[in-house]
């Protein structure tokens, strides 16, 4: 059994590349802060349903939420999205005159929270493995 097999590892995996694939499209905003025309760009958010069925269908498992209760509301039929992230142009507001449209300042709250998520996520991710590591008699508490 692979690591990616484990659909909470696989999830985490998922996040961390959306993650990275963010970090990279908002620095490459912050590096055309300058360039005249320029408009800002950033990855859509992932849909964590979108997520979940897609990582469902990947490990094979059948897997599906139960109705256990008739309060319970029923999770919609959404297909499988592939790893690859959709891209949104975000330009700022009050745009300069030169048609440069890029906030540093949103761009760098951005870049600290895609960063803070990013550790969150690996952190779990260590969590787990370490989770399993004890579980099969291989690591400490």
């Amino acid at each position: 059994m692979q690591i990616d097999d484990i659909p909470l590892m696989s999830m985490l995996k998922d996040r961390m590349s959306w993650l990275s694939k963010r970090q990279d499209v908002l620095s490459k905003n912050v590096a055309n802060a300058d360039v005249p025309g320029y408009t800002p760009q950033d990855l859509k958010p992932q849909d964590f349903e979108k997520t979940l069925r897609s990582t469902m269908s990947r490990s094979g498992s059948t897997t599906s939420l139960a109705i256990t209760n008739p309060r319970h509301i029923p999770a919609s039929a959404t297909t499988a999205s592939s790893r690859s992230f959709e891209y949104k142009d975000t330009p700022d507001v009050a745009a300069p005159a030169g048609g440069n449209s890029v906030s540093l300042e949103s761009e760098m709250i951005k870049v600290a929270e895609t960063q803070a998520q990013y550790q969150a996520a690996a952190n779990l991710y260590a969590k787990a493995v370490t989770m399993m590591k004890v579980a099969i008699g291989r690591g400490g508490a």
